[in-house]
């Protein structure tokens, strides 16, 4: 029997040369329950295949010649190159390749195909290097430019400039646009009137000009003159609104919400004038005009990474941890995520300066507000790590906590920046200047963790480099990459599968996976009953009660428990974070119960006045017309 080697040669097998690979591509992993090892003999053979040094990779990039044009077509910028060969051995000196092998096997064929550049159809560059050489503007919010056939080109140019450069795109249009993601952007003034079962007045932009442009107070004078004036092109009742808009949600998901009133009231960049959208997974909340459009540097910090084993030094910790059978033995440490969170702040301010930005609306507004995004990705399997179950007081506590650390650890970044650079150019009158924080809009009292006094004293002396600061994205490539679930989700299921463009994989919580085998559980049959009940271990009789607890999926949580887990880190996120719901039976009553939930919490509605709120839209639900069944109760009229 032969092999071919990569150079074409044959020569006999040795088994026992597998065996060795093997062996040393297995080191750190358990030997009683290790079967893969796909994802470890894939990046072997990666590096097999490439160059090891950094330097001389990007050589090869930048050298590139395209046979089919016959011209040289660099993968990598001029300018970059030239800062990677002025810094050639110290960029190769700093690189651990050992990394590469903490993958799995999904995470890195994801990476494989869709981030790893390629010469001639092959990977010549390993993860490390790319990690090494990519950091990009991930989201763009545009306003148009003006209602007019140039202001309308002017954008849809704007718009396909920032698209060649992968920038994902949000537009405050006021037109109907086919093929995209809709959004509402609700004031208070409309949910009190479908609350009070009023009516609700629709207006031409040309006829009623200026509703865009203001908020709170200012637009609900300005909203009930135009009525006054019997400006409106339509009169409805607000609930019959309300309740198309729940059929479309029902029906596909869309549109998305958030209330206009609420991210303007707590904003930071509330001074420079009102904000009249978001980006497309609505986290991203900043001021936009016609001479500026926002945008934001992202990035998430994997929280799994933090939990740490008691007694066991940080040098030799194992760089992942699985499963929750060890999780008594186990912390969460703050003080390597405060670490995590300066460097990223610091790190997310630099691209600021040195990034490429495909039109200068953009690096104006950049350039002025300098605001960035942290987010996080994996704080289910945070919670699952710790032996938290994700609907848990302890779970609830730790999620504040760590936003908390987040957002206080940013401050104090953006704080010593400011101190050797100057605060950014907006600065003065934003809320912050005045000595307004982040939980003081929600009214609440951070915790002792961390000297807020300090901070504040400091943030007064010197201000802020950067107007904003944290924001939770939705995080589902980079979270495959890394192995985690996405950005604070629970899981959507234990066992699923996942077709992606390197292919379709069979994808099961590595967590319970690793917990039903050391319990010596885990069988085909079982895994059989799991996939029968869409990945819940709910029925499994040979599931102890604890980790059907720990192992709960998002459809088995109670959906009013993770809208206030996200108030609850609300007070600590200045930008806005991308929350999804998620109900196998939807129905007007259930949707109507929950928004109203949000919104009123959101709003620091008192428990007395919620609990007042919530009955009349029980009662409006019940009351509805025309209609033979009750959604919300199932009673019959």
């Amino acid at each position: 029997m032969y092999v071919v080697k990569r150079d074409g040669r044959q020569e006999t097998v040795h088994f026992d040369k597998i065996t060795a690979r093997l062996k040393k591509l297995s080191y750190g992993l358990s030997q009683e329950h290790c079967d893969p090892l796909a994802a470890r003999i894939a990046v072997s053979n990666l590096h097999k295949n490439t160059k090891k040094s950094f330097s001389e990779t990007i050589k090869d990039m930048y050298g590139h010649f395209n046979e089919r044009s016959g011209l040289n077509a660099p993968l990598v910028a001029h300018d970059i190159y030239e800062v990677i060969m002025k810094n050639a051995s110290r960029l190769d000196s700093e690189i651990i390749y050992d990394r590469d092998f903490d993958y799995d096997y999904f995470g890195f064929k994801t990476l494989e195909r869709s981030y790893l550049l390629k010469l001639g159809g092959k990977v010549v560059e390993r993860p490390q290097h790319m990690l090494m050489r990519v950091s990009l503007s991930s989201c763009f919010l545009i306003c148009m430019k003006d209602d007019s056939i140039e202001g309308i080109y002017d954008t849809l140019k704007e718009c396909a400039v920032i698209s060649k450069s992968a920038g994902g795109i949000g537009v405050s249009e006021e037109h109907r646009a086919r093929d995209l993601f809709y959004a509402l952007w609700v004031p208070d003034l409309f949910m009190q009137r479908v609350q009070n079962n009023q009516e609700w007045s629709l207006f031409c932009p040309n006829e009623a000009p200026g509703l865009a442009d203001c908020w709170g107070d200012e637009f609900e004078k300005l909203y009930t003159k135009y009525e006054r004036e019997g400006k409106a092109k339509k009169i409805v009742p607000a609930q019959t609104l309300w309740f198309d808009i729940l059929k479309a949600q029902i029906e596909t998901g869309t549109p998305y919400m958030l209330y206009k009133d609420t991210c303007n009231r707590k904003s930071n960049q509330q001074n420079l004038g009102t904000i009249k959208s978001s980006n497309l997974c609505t986290e991203i909340i900043e001021y936009t005009s016609p001479t500026e459009t926002a945008v934001c540097n992202l990035a998430s910090i994997a929280l799994p990474r933090f939990v740490r084993e008691k007694g066991v030094p940080i040098e030799s910790h194992p760089s992942k941890l699985v499963g929750s059978s060890d999780s008594k033995n186990r912390y969460f440490d703050f003080d390597k995520l405060a670490e995590v969170t300066s460097t990223v702040t610091y790190n997310l301010n630099k691209i600021i300066d040195i990034n490429y930005y495909p039109v200068e609306t953009a690096k104006r507004s950049n350039m002025r507000h300098r605001p960035i995004g942290i987010g996080v990705q994996g704080l289910a399997d945070t919670f699952i790590l710790l032996g938290m179950p994700f609907d848990s007081p302890e779970a609830q506590q730790l999620n504040k906590d760590i936003f908390e650390t987040i957002y206080f650890h940013s401050l104090k970044a953006s704080a010593e920046l400011a101190g050797k650079e100057g605060p950014y150019e907006t600065y003065e009158g934003s809320p912050v200047s005045k000595g307004i924080l982040q939980p003081d809009m929600w009214n609440v009292v951070p915790s002792d963790r961390w000297n807020w006094p300090s901070l504040r004293s400091t943030i007064s002396k010197v201000g802020l480099r950067n107007s904003l600061l944290v924001a939770p994205m939705p995080t589902a490539s980079t979270s495959q990459i890394l192995g985690n679930n996405e950005c604070f989700e629970p899981y959507t299921s234990n066992i699923y599968s996942r077709r992606v463009l390197s292919g379709e994989f069979v994808v099961v919580n590595k967590h319970l996976l690793h917990d039903l085998t050391e319990m010596g559980v885990w069988t085909p049959a079982l895994k059989n009953k799991i996939i029968y009940e869409d990945g819940s271990v709910q029925k499994m009789t040979e599931i102890p009660d604890d980790l059907k607890a720990i192992y709960k999926t998002v459809w088995e949580i109670k959906q009013k428990t993770l809208v206030d887990m996200a108030v609850d880190r609300g007070c600590y996120i200045d930008q806005s974070q991308s929350l999804n719901v998620h109900m196998e039976q939807p129905n007007f009553g259930k949707l109507t119960s929950l928004h109203f939930h949000a919104w009123s919490k959101e709003n620091g509605t008192k428990a007395a006045e919620e609990e007042d709120v919530e009955a009349k839209m029980a009662q409006m639900v019940c009351s509805l017309n025309n209609r033979e069944e009750c959604l919300a109760c199932g009673r019959n009229h």
